[in-house]
């Protein structure tokens, strides 16, 4: 065998090698830097959208989404919490929602987008404790005929109905705030991206 032949066998094998070594690494640079393009959780925290999907959210059932480290609510209505959003005006401290804890897209009797739909921040108004969702009507802790179901403060008492709107006599000032959102699609809302006007 001459020398010629071992030196392009051994030339054919380097190069092959150095090929492989070079894919390894290019994929080994290219997959931190596709996965750089995910918000970070330092982002996240900072305000980048959330998305949270509610094709599978029950009429009554309400799923928690974390924003900027603040819980979210996002409620899916019944037809009977609609209705009785209109009798509530007369217990409420703010029912027309002037104060101004929403977008102005969500400046209405269901403080939504779409009614059925409640986007609210799970933090109390009064000293940011998180409220419990009770949907439970005529509860007799919560005033029995007077409690259409809502959120309760278990911290120092506070009522909100289901539009997030603060019942009077309560140490909370304010309605529940409700975040900019938007919908990406018919079941995916954006928390933290406003709807276009």
């Amino acid at each position: 065998m001459s020398n010629d032949a071992v030196n392009e066998g051994r030339r054919r094998f380097l190069t092959a090698a150095t090929s492989v070594v070079g894919a390894a690494g290019a994929v080994g640079v290219a997959v931190p830097f596709v996965g750089s393009w995910n918000p970070s959780a330092k982002a996240k925290a900072a305000g980048a959208p959330v998305r949270a999907n509610i094709s599978k959210l029950e009429p009554g059932q309400m799923i928690v989404v974390e924003w900027r480290g603040k819980p979210v609510y996002i409620l899916r209505r019944t037809e009977e919490n609609l209705s009785a959003l209109a009798g509530m005006a007369d217990r409420l401290r703010d029912p027309e929602s002037v104060e101004p804890q929403q977008p102005a897209y969500a400046q209405n009797e269901g403080r939504s987008i779409k009614p059925e739909i409640l986007v609210l921040l799970g933090l109390c108004t009064h000293l940011g404790c998180a409220p419990m969702y009770r949907p439970d009507v005529g509860a007799a802790d919560l005033g029995g005929d007077e409690w259409e179901g809502g959120f309760f403060c278990p911290c120092h008492g506070s009522k909100f109905d289901l539009a997030g709107r603060v019942y009077k006599g309560v140490p909370a000032p304010v309605n529940l705030e409700v975040p900019p959102y938007s919908y990406e699609t018919d079941t995916v809302v954006l928390v933290g991206v406003d709807q276009e006007a």
